[in-house]
C-alpha cells in the first residue's frame, strides 16, 4: 500500500469544532469506502496539547513544530471566533509554518472564517474565495484584490480551496476526495455520513426553504416544507390555498407578502435549486423533470435557461463533469 497522505487540520483556542471534526470524519471515512486508509488526519495547533473549541468540546492536538511542512499533502485552517483567529495570525511560528506548507502542499485552504488566516498570510491575492456569509463583507474589505463569492458553498482555484460556514467543510472535503479517488468513493462516504445529498460548490449558502421559512407567517412555514417535499405534485394556487384553508385571492396576497415573492416564482426557485442537485447525479433530464414537477425535459430546459441563462446539459457539462449525459 502506498504511503498515506497527511491531511493537516490547523486548530486554535476557540475554533469552531465542526470546522475540524467534519473534514476529519470525511477523510477518515475513506478507509471504510476503500477497505484501507488513504489519508492520515493530523489535528495540529501552535503549541500542541488540548485545545478548547468555541463550544463545550476540547480535543488533543499535535504541535506544528513536530510536523515538517513538506510532509503535508493537504492543509485546512479552521475558522473560529475573532479573538482566536487574531491570536493565530499573530503567531510568527504559525505564519512561517503555514507559508512553508502552502509552498509545498498539493493543496491548502480553509473552512469558514479560516479564510482570514489565509488573508493575513497573503495567500488570497488574486483568487476567488468563499467564507461564512456573515463575514463576506469584512473579508472583501480586507482583501480588495480578491473576489469574495458571497453565494458559493466552496471555491476551488488550483491548489487553493476555501469554504463557507461550518457544514460546508463536509462538502468541500467530499469534493477533494472525489478529485483524488472518484465520485463513487465520495458518494459512499456521503451515504455513510447520512447526508441528504452531496452539495456542489456553486450551490448557494442560503437554502431558499430556510430563507423563506425564517420570515414566513405561521401557516406558510409549514406549507413551504410541504412544497419542498412534493415538488413533483401539482402546485397550483387552488391546491396550495386549500392546504392552508384560504380563498385563492387571500392566499395569493398573503403568501406574496409573507414570503416576498409569488407562489409561482418561489416554487420555480425550489424546483431549479433541486434540479441543480440532481444534475450532479446520473439521472437523465427526463427523470429529473419528473422529479421536480415538469412534464418533460423540454419544459424543464426552458425554465432552467430562463433562470440561469444556460441549458441543463451545458450546466451539467460545466459544473458536474458531464454526469448523466
Amino acid at each position: 500500500m502506498s504511503e498515506l497522505l497527511n491531511v493537516a487540520l490547523l486548530a486554535f483556542p476557540r475554533c469552531q469544532v465542526l470546522d475540524v471534526t467534519a473534514p476529519a470524519m470525511v477523510f477518515d471515512a475513506v478507509k471504510n469506502a476503500l477497505g484501507h486508509a488513504h489519508y492520515r488526519v493530523r489535528i495540529l495547533s501552535a503549541e500542541g496539547g488540548m485545545v478548547q473549541t468555541s463550544s463545550a468540546v476540547a480535543f488533543m492536538t499535535e504541535s506544528i513544530a513536530d510536523v515538517a511542512p513538506d510532509s503535508i499533502d493537504t492543509l485546512l485552517i479552521a475558522g473560529g471566533d475573532e479573538e482566536g483567529l487574531q491570536e493565530l495570525v499573530a503567531n510568527d511560528a504559525v505564519r512561517a509554518w503555514a507559508l512553508a506548507v502552502s509552498r509545498n502542499a498539493r493543496r491548502y485552504g480553509s473552512i469558514c472564517t479560516g479564510t482570514f488566516a489565509l488573508a493575513h498570510f497573503g495567500l488570497l491575492t488574486g483568487h476567488r474565495v468563499a467564507t461564512h456569509w456573515s463575514a463576506c463583507s469584512h473579508l472583501a474589505a480586507l482583501c480588495p484584490d480578491s473576489l469574495v463569492d458571497v453565494n458559493a458553498l466552496f471555491v476551488n482555484e488550483g491548489r487553493l480551496w476555501t469554504s463557507a460556514g461550518v457544514t460546508t467543510g463536509i462538502d468541500m472535503s467530499l469534493a477533494m476526495v472525489a478529485a483524488d479517488l472518484g465520485d463513487a468513493v465520495a458518494n459512499a462516504i456521503a451515504k455513510r455520513l447520512v447526508l441528504y445529498a452531496r452539495r456542489p460548490g456553486y450551490q448557494s449558502q442560503f437554502s431558499p426553504v430556510l430563507d423563506a421559512q425564517s420570515h414566513a407567517d405561521a401557516p406558510f412555514a409549514t406549507l413551504i416544507e410541504w412544497i419542498r417535499d412534493n415538488l413533483a405534485a401539482p402546485l397550483d394556487v387552488p391546491t396550495l390555498a386549500a392546504r392552508v384553508s384560504m380563498s385563492e385571492r387571500t392566499f395569493l396576497r398573503h403568501f406574496t407578502r409573507s414570503v416576498g415573492e409569488t407562489p409561482a416564482h418561489f416554487i420555480e426557485t425550489l424546483r431549479m435549486d433541486q434540479t441543480r442537485v440532481y444534475l450532479s447525479t446520473d439521472l437523465s433530464l427526463k427523470e429529473i423533470a419528473a422529479k421536480v414537477g415538469y412534464l418533460n425535459g423540454s419544459q424543464l430546459t426552458k425554465a432552467f435557461d430562463r433562470r440561469f441563462g444556460m441549458t441543463p446539459s451545458l450546466f451539467r457539462e460545466l459544473h458536474c463533469g458531464g454526469a448523466g449525459a
